[in-house]
């Protein structure tokens, strides 16, 4: 069984920092992409950053410059997240390719709020 466990959400002021992690654990033999997406109210789910297993990354056009994403280790992700905007509010999911199954976590809640 795989799981995956996000952490670093919370309330932030408009032009502040957080940095989000997610970490899986279980029976995986080798992790392929590792995402985060993230659904605001009343939005559909939307890819945030990606990155490879070859460190490739790719980011959303409302995000460019301001995240970044890294593989911290083989089975760990993070997504370093500056200058937020209140339109970054929104629960923030990691998703992974492992073989030929996608897994998702539970999400942190992300508040960008004044």
């Amino acid at each position: 069984q795989v799981q995956l466990v996000e952490s670093g959400g919370g309330l932030v002021q408009p032009g502040g920092s957080l940095r989000l992690s997610c970490a899986a654990s279980g029976s995986i033999f080798s992790i392929g992409a590792m995402d985060w997406y993230r659904q605001a109210p009343g939005k559909q789910r939307e890819l945030v950053a990606g990155i490879t297993s070859t460190g490739s990354t790719n980011y959303a056009d409302a995000v460019k410059g301001r995240f970044t994403i890294s593989r911290d280790n083989a089975k760990k992700v993070s997504l370093q997240m500056n200058s937020l905007r209140p339109e970054d509010t929104a629960v923030y999911y990691c998703k992974i390719i492992a073989g030929r199954n996608g897994y998702w976590g539970q999400g942190t809640q992300v508040t960008v709020s004044s």
